[in-house]
C-alpha cells in the first residue's frame, strides 16, 4: 500500500527578505516537521516539473532565496540533537536560529567562536552564503562546521565530514542552497567566554599605516570608516575573564539612550532622507553622526554572543567583498580618491572593514587566502531607494582590480564567468552539483547567473 503523508502547501504566500529589497510569491509554500515530510515535497516537485527552494531566515540582502516554484521554510525543524561535552561540540538541525542555539549553548557552559552581526538566521543558511565576522585567526563561519547532513534530490541522505563524502563537505559547507536540504549541521564550539569592547576614535591614515599592529592587538578588529572624511572608529573584541563590568559603564550611556530612544534613528532617518534631494549633505551627516557617537572611546562587557550581535537598525542595499588582505590600504585610499574626485557619488557611513583567515572551503571568498572583507551600505529612507549605482559599479571595479570575491549573500553584478576567474575549485564545486542535482531542481534566477 502506498503511504503518503499528505504534506500541504500554502498558496499566496509572499516571501521577502529581510530589507525588502527582494521578494517572490512562491506557489507553494511549506513548513516541514520531518524529513519525510521534504523527501514527500522533493517527489512532488518533481512529479509536477518545479523548482525548489529552501530558505531560512531571509536575511540576504539578495534574491538568492527567491522561487515562484516551492519554497521550503525550515522553521519548524530547529531543534538540538546533540552536545558532546567532551569534543565541545553540538549537532542542531538546519532550521535552527542561531539566537537559539547561543542560548542553549551557554546553558552547557559552551559558545560559538566567532558570530555575524544577526542571529535571527538558521544554521543551514549561516553556511549556504559564507556569513562572516571579523578576526585574523577566526574563518567565516562556515569553518566551525564539522559535519553535515545533507537531503540531496535524489531523496538520499549524505552524511557528509572531513573523512565521509570529503569532496560534497567541501562544497555544502558553503552550499548556496544549490546542492540539497541540509538537514542537520554540526559545530565545533569553544567553552563559553566573555568579550570585553573597546571603541576608539582614529584616523584612517593611521589604521592603515598600523594595521599589522592592530590585527595583533586585538582578536576580533575592525574598523568603521566614514566616507567622505577622514574618520574612523577602530574597535577592538577581546576574551575577558571578568564576567561582571565593574566600574564600566554599559555601551557608553549616552550613546546608548540616544538610540535606544531611537531619536538617533529617527533624526538620521530624517536626515539621510533630506540628502535624497540634497545629496551634498551626506559628507556633513556623516561628520555629524561620527561627532555625536563615535568621537569618545566606549568600553563594555558581556558573554559573547551579545558583544557579536548588534543591531541592523535599518533597511538597506548592501555590497561585501572579500580582497586579499594585502591589498587592504591600497584598495580603501582608491575608494577615498574615487569619492573626493566625483562629488557625485555619495556614500552613507559606515564602511565596515573586516578580516577572516584563510580556509579550503571551495566557494569561500577566502579560499586559500587571509582575507580583508569591506562592506559598504546605502540606507534606504523610509523605504526610498538612494540613487547607488555609480557608487556601486566604482566599489565594484576597485574590488575586482584586487582581486576580490564578492560575499554570496550580497547583491553583485558577477556571472559564471567571473566566479571561473575567481574561484580555482569553481569547476570541482559545479561537478558536486551537477551529480547532486541533475535536474536543477534547486536552482533559481540567482544561481543560473552563477552556473550558466
Amino acid at each position: 500500500l502506498l503511504f503518503s503523508l499528505q504534506v500541504y502547501g500554502q498558496g499566496g504566500v509572499k516571501f521577502q527578505n529581510w530589507a525588502k529589497t527582494y521578494g517572490s510569491s512562491p506557489e507553494l509554500y511549506f513548513q516541514p516537521t520531518s524529513v519525510e515530510e521534504i523527501r514527500e515535497i522533493l517527489d512532488m516537485a518533481r512529479q509536477r516539473d518545479k523548482r525548489v527552494k529552501v530558505v531560512g531566515g531571509g536575511h540576504s540582502p539578495s534574491d538568492i532565496a527567491c522561487t515562484d516554484d516551492f519554497m521550503i521554510q525550515m522553521g519548524k525543524m530547529n531543534r538540538v540533537l546533540k552536545v558532546d561535552k567532551e569534543k565541545q561540540q553540538v549537532t542542531v538541525e538546519g532550521g535552527i536560529f542561531l539566537s537559539d542555539l547561543n542560548v542553549e549553548l551557554s546553558k552547557h557552559g559552551l559558545a560559538l567562536a566567532n558570530l555575524g552581526a544577526v542571529s535571527e538566521v538558521t544554521a543551514a543558511g549561516v553556511i549556504g552564503t559564507g556569513t562572516h565576522n571579523t578576526g585574523i585567526k577566526h574563518g567565516i563561519l562556515p569553518t566551525q562546521v564539522v559535519a553535515l547532513t545533507l537531503l540531496a534530490a535524489s531523496g538520499e541522505i549524505l552524511e557528509c565530514s572531513e573523512s565521509i563524502n570529503a569532496d560534497v563537505f567541501k562544497a555544502a559547507r558553503l552550499h548556496l542552497g544549490c546542492l540539497g536540504v541540509v538537514l542537520t549541521v554540526t559545530f565545533q564550539c569553544v567553552p563559553q567566554f566573555f568579550l570585553h569592547e573597546v571603541s576608539f576614535p582614529s584616523t584612517l591614515t593611521e589604521v592603515l599605516d598600523h594595521l599589522e599592529d592592530h590585527l595583533k592587538g586585538s582578536q576580533y578588529f575592525r574598523f568603521l570608516w566614514f566616507p567622505h572624511s577622514e574618520k574612523v572608529s577602530v574597535i577592538y573584541q577581546d576574551p575577558t575573564n571578568k564576567a561582571s563590568p565593574t566600574g564600566l559603564h554599559p555601551p557608553s550611556s549616552s550613546v546608548s539612550w540616544f538610540w535606544d530612544y531611537a531619536i538617533g534613528y529617527y533624526l538620521l532617518e530624517f536626515l539621510l532622507w533630506i540628502s535624497t534631494f540634497v545629496p551634498s549633505l551626506v559628507c556633513w551627516i556623516n561628520r555629524f553622526f561620527f561627532w555625536l557617537l563615535f568621537s569618545s572611546r566606549v568600553e563594555n562587557i558581556a558573554i559573547s554572543y551579545k558583544i557579536f550581535n548588534y543591531e541592523c537598525r535599518f533597511k538597506q542595499h548592501v555590497q561585501d567583498w572579500a580582497i586579499p588582505i594585502e591589498k587592504t590600504k591600497e584598495a580603501l585610499l582608491e575608494l577615498k580618491t574615487a569619492l573626493e574626485n566625483n562629488p557625485k557619488l555619495v556614500a552613507h557611513y559606515p564602511v565596515e572593514v573586516r578580516f577572516a583567515r584563510g580556509d579550503d572551503i571551495w566557494l569561500s571568498p577566502c579560499f586559500q587566502r587571509d582575507s580583508c572583507y569591506m562592506n559598504i551600505i546605502m540606507y534606504r529612507p523610509y523605504g526610498k531607494n538612494v540613487p547607488r549605482l555609480n557608487y556601486w559599479l566604482t566599489y565594484e571595479g576597485i574590488m575586482k582590480k584586487h582581486g576580490g570575491r564578492p560575499h554570496w549573500a550580497k547583491a553583485h553584478s558577477c556571472t559564471r564567468k567571473d566566479f571561473e576567474k575567481m574561484y580555482p575549485a569553481f569547476p570541482k564545486f559545479c561537478s558536486v552539483r551537477e551529480k547532486l542535482d541533475p535536474t536543477g531542481m534547486f536552482l533559481n534566477t540567482y544561481l543560473e547567473k552563477v552556473f550558466y
